[in-house]
């Protein structure tokens, strides 16, 4: 069977394709693709595998995929000329060889700098979380013993009731306290609650000495902060303060314009201050720095003592520990 093609040049009016020819060039289009495809499966799926035996194996597969395809040329070579040798099928095998195995190679490559960067961030946030754990275990055995004092005076003075309610109010500080090794940023509002009660243990030592004005709106308080920020921060109050009837403190806890929480106090200087352990400012800036990216503001003037915390919307990204 003959095909004869018009040809557009006018001095070759016809050219005969015979179909043997035809299958032939779809037997050899499709035995390409089906033998790229497979060496391109062998070395994208098995990404464990080093360029060295990627090469190995994919020409071991590419010289039997030559030979079956010479075999079936042969077969053939009474219908149209022998061309297996020539230079052009051995290129082709070539690259059909070398192709899939730097694309598998490639994608090797990709997977291990994806994984390698998985293995750094795990590495940062488990650091990271040390880090704030760390920090947050400070302030336990400090906040311990402060807490103790105050309910030495209750038990001293025999105020049983109140010994009680202490007690009760302790330890729901504790428990949350404790919580704060899990946890990293939490809810302003959690942590005015916090304060709420955290507040009947320094008015047990102080009665009608020390008082809280905190003005921060419902909407403000679903905005988030490290947690325990409020805590060295009233504690850095009474210990560098003299607080009594004739130097009443009064804490404002209130938001800024541009959303932030401002804690203020008035300053009425201790002298006799126990030497610092590292808890307070210093341990609250640090966990700022890790959970939040961002710093606190301390502005200490002669009468007055502030501090702003940076505060973020849930929606915001950030360290999740």
């Amino acid at each position: 069977m003959v095909w004869r093609l018009c040809s557009p040049s006018g001095s070759n009016p016809y050219r005969s394709v015979s179909l043997p020819m035809v299958l032939y060039f779809i037997y050899r289009y499709l035995f390409f693709i089906l033998l790229t495809w497979t060496l391109l499966r062998l070395n994208i799926r098995n990404t464990n595998i080093k360029l060295k035996e990627r090469f190995t194996k994919s020409f071991f597969i590419t010289f039997a995929g030559y030979i079956i395809y010479v075999g079936i040329r042969l077969s053939i070579t009474h219908m149209i000329r022998l061309d297996c040798f020539t230079q052009m099928p051995i290129l082709q095998f070539i690259i059909a060889w070398l192709m899939p195995v730097m694309m598998g190679h490639i994608y090797y490559l990709t997977v291990v700098q994806r994984e390698t960067q998985q293995e750094m961030e795990k590495l940062r946030s488990e650091i990271l979380q040390s880090r704030v754990d760390a920090l947050s275990n400070q302030i336990n055995p400090h906040f311990f013993f402060n807490s103790l004092n105050g309910l030495k005076v209750l038990v001293a003075a025999g105020r049983e009731q109140e010994t009680l309610e202490y007690v009760d109010k302790l330890s729901g500080i504790f428990r949350y306290i404790l919580q704060s090794e899990k946890r990293g940023l939490v809810s302003l509002r959690e942590e005015l609650t916090f304060l709420n009660t955290y507040r009947y243990l320094v008015e047990v030592r102080y009665r009608g000495k020390l008082f809280f004005i905190i003005q921060v709106e419902k909407e403000d308080q679903r905005l988030q902060l490290p947690i325990l920020s409020l805590l060295p921060l009233i504690e850095n109050v009474v210990k560098h303060n003299i607080i009594d009837s004739e130097h009443k403190m009064s804490v404002r806890i209130y938001m800024s314009s541009d959303h932030q929480l401002t804690v203020t106090n008035p300053v009425y200087r201790r002298y006799d201050v126990e030497g610092s352990n590292g808890i307070g400012l210093s341990n609250l800036a640090v966990r700022y720095r890790l959970l939040m990216d961002r710093d606190i503001e301390v502005l200490e003037e002669e009468h007055c003592f502030t501090v702003i915390l940076p505060l973020k919307s849930v929606e915001d990204e950030g360290i999740d520990c």
